[in-house]
Formats: structure tokens, C-alpha cells, sequence
């Protein structure tokens, strides 16, 4: 990378759905904007919506303009209580309707991939350590089961993009017990320690 270039980082959220009216996802990524990662780091953000054939062209228009170095989905769970990092993503069994009240046909993924699940290699048990190491309020866990919905499925686009810098972290609902302030500085941590294994 030349001499002054800006590496960029993407990091998208989604937008509202039932039950999550507010996402917390958008949320803490509009508040982790506020605080940037570093100086040589140029972050995009962006709001997914909550629809599986939007999710499948927004993803890889993101990953040809941007050219990111690192790609983090970020996506509340309403049964965490931490910030869970995904180590992995399935290309199959997407049989929840989105908010359009559609699923996939195939209710696949990526239609024709050989792989039924896609690993990072950004060791999320490091990146999980770091954080936790960091004397912040929030803590995180690590999971291998992103939820067979928008989260996994926006997950498995991005590994089957390139699976040596994509991420996905799952934040806890608003207040459930962190702020939007509060889950932004543990994805900042986060995002910090995986920018360490992909340069």
C-alpha cells in the first residue's frame, strides 16, 4: 500500500425489523463512526435492510467499490447478553420470511457454492481475548452459529467474497445492558484486533 494510503474497513448494521424496531446494530455502528478506528483507516458504514435479495446485491457492490481490507456485518441478537463474534457462516436453510415476507426460493445463500459453511480465518478466540484483555464495560464470547436469517446470510456473501477479511459480530439489544456508546467502543476493540490479523 503506498505511503500515506488509507486502508478502508467496511462495517455495515441493519435496519429495523419486527421486534427490533431500533436496531441496536445501526445503532452502535453509527456510534462507533463518531469514534473512527485510527488515522490510516478510512471507515465506510453502511445500513442493510432487512431483505435477503437487497442483502445479495448491496454486499458485493460494497466489497468491488470499496475494496476493504476488512468487511464486518454487524447484527443484533436478542438472545445475547454480550458481543458474540461469528467464527463461521451456512449457505443453507434460510426459511424465515424478511420484512418483505419473503425467503430465498432455494432458501440458499449463494446458489451453485460447494461449501455448506464458509470459515473466517480471523481467529475470532484472539480477537475475543483482546477485547476482553481491554478493561472495557462490554465482554465477548465467541459462536459458531450466526442464526440461519439476515446475519448468517449477509455473513456467508461476504466469506464466499473473500473469507481472509470478513467478520461478523452480533451485538445485544439497547440497553440489555450496554448503550449504543458502550457497544461501540467494544467493536471498535474488536475491529482493531482483526485489522492486527489481516494486515
Amino acid at each position: 500500500m503506498p505511503v500515506g494510503e488509507k486502508r478502508c474497513v467496511c462495517v455495515t448494521g441493519f435496519g429495523p425489523f419486527k421486534g427490533h424496531l431500533v436496531n441496536a446494530s445501526w445503532v452502535a455502528v453509527q456510534e462507533l463512526a463518531k469514534l473512527g478506528l485510527s488515522d490510516d483507516v478510512e471507515l465506510i458504514i453502511y445500513e442493510l435492510p432487512v431483505v435477503y435479495e437487497d442483502v445479495k446485491k448491496i454486499i458485493p457492490g460494497l466489497w468491488e467499490k470499496h475494496k476493504p481490507v476488512l468487511m464486518v456485518h454487524v447484527g443484533v441478537s436478542g438472545i445475547a447478553d454480550e458481543i458474540t463474534l461469528e467464527q463461521q457462516a451456512h449457505n443453507d436453510g434460510y426459511n424465515r420470511c424478511d420484512v418483505r415476507g419473503v425467503t430465498p426460493i432455494t432458501q440458499t445463500c449463494v446458489d451453485g457454492s460447494c461449501h455448506d459453511v464458509i470459515v473466517s480465518k480471523i481467529n475470532m478466540a484472539q480477537v475475543c481475548k483482546a477485547v476482553n484483555e481491554a478493561n472495557l464495560k462490554v465482554t465477548t464470547v465467541v459462536s459458531h452459529d450466526p442464526g440461519r436469517y439476515l446475519c448468517d446470510f449477509s455473513y456467508y456473501i461476504s466469506l464466499h467474497q473473500n473469507r481472509d477479511c470478513s467478520a461478523f459480530i452480533h451485538v445485544p439489544p439497547l440497553g440489555s445492558p450496554y448503550s449504543g456508546a458502550e457497544l461501540a467502543l467494544g467493536l471498535q476493540a474488536s475491529i482493531r484486533a482483526m485489522l492486527t490479523q489481516v494486515q
